[in-house]
């Protein structure tokens, strides 16, 4: 079973993933919202990212932190930042869903991530 990105777009009333220029390329953060799900199907699960570049977290990190969740990126452009995320999903597969839901929440914040019955 392979995975596809669904759609994508930025958790915020103010800001469209289609035309958003960040101030400076150089200097930003921002969530990515996807939805991910078999190839075969319509269904989908929910991702989040913060994609980044170094110069944010050299002014906005301060204390140490843990950087799960992240795509560091040199500067913004939306077709890099939307092929690495493709390029990364399409190399997680396997048997069944969960698996491979597993395998792209090493990097993306899921949102069955700590789900238990």
């Amino acid at each position: 079973m392979k995975a596809i990105v669904k759609s994508m777009w930025v958790d915020s009333p103010t800001i469209k993933l289609d035309s958003y220029v960040p101030d400076n390329p150089e200097n930003f953060s921002l969530w990515i919202e996807l939805r991910v799900g078999p190839d075969d199907s319509a269904g989908a699960d929910d991702y989040r990212v913060l994609v980044c570049t170094p110069e944010w977290l050299l002014q906005n990190v301060w204390e140490p932190q843990w950087g799960r969740h992240m795509l560091i990126v040199r500067e913004y452009d939306r077709s890099v930042i939307e092929r690495c995320v493709d390029d990364y999903i399409a190399k997680c597969s396997g048997d069944e869903w969960g698996i491979v839901a597993k395998k792209i929440a090493r990097n993306l914040s899921w949102e069955f991530e700590d789900y238990q019955d």
